[in-house]
């Protein structure tokens, strides 16, 4: 990913990995401030039209696609704008639909592009009164949720799309009946040379 940034002759500057997302976005939001006219900063965080896109649009795909027989909705929280956007509509669509919002287990995790919101910068769009419930998973479980999705279904996915499969599949298996609905946010290729995955080279996959 770098090495592509550079050859398109992006300056790539590094923040301190120990700080994750809330090191880059405080950057982000320094050379902003030192040159408002300069750059252009979505800030996806505080900006509306990040959960207004999912509210317009993931929430009604999701309701055609499966016909309004959707009863739980699930999703990480990044920026939130997914949850937030897809949940709102679909509370509007289905009074009793059950939002569930999923996050790591702890502050140290390895579960890129998601939050744990009691340790990290909380997004301004975040609606902390939508959620009926909450999931929290465990870096190792989404690993091998990634490793399952490729060798059973041929899905090839990120480390949130694991963990939110994962999730999705813990609130199934306490449901005599329903349509569990999650969102994949991310393809998988970016995330081959973990350890995780080179170790499932050997492995084959097993655990």
């Amino acid at each position: 990913m770098i090495s592509t940034l550079a050859a398109y002759g992006a300056e790539v500057i590094l923040t301190d990995p120990a700080q994750g997302m809330d090191g880059a976005t405080k950057e982000v939001q320094k050379i902003f401030r030192s040159s408002p006219d300069e750059f252009f900063f979505p800030d996806q965080l505080n900006n509306p039209a990040n959960w207004k896109a999912h509210y317009e649009g993931t929430a009604n795909e999701i309701w055609r696609q499966t016909g309004g027989r959707v009863t739980h909705f699930l999703a990480g929280l990044g920026t939130a704008g997914t949850f937030v956007g897809t949940g709102r509509r679909l509370r509007e669509l289905a009074p009793g639909v059950r939002l569930i919002s999923m996050q790591p287990s702890s502050p140290l995790h390895g579960l890129e592009g998601l939050r744990h919101l009691a340790t990290t910068i909380v997004p301004g769009i975040y609606d902390p009164d939508l959620a009926d419930e909450e999931a929290a998973v465990e870096t190792e479980e989404a690993q091998a949720m990634v490793i399952r999705l490729a060798r059973e279904e041929g899905i090839l996915v990120g480390l949130s799309a694991g963990a939110a499969v994962a999730a999705s599949l813990s609130v199934a298996s306490k449901l005599e009946r329903g349509c569990v609905v999650t969102v994949l946010p991310e393809a998988g290729r970016r995330f081959l040379h973990q350890r995780f995955w080179q170790a499932a080279a050997v492995t084959g996959g097993r655990s």
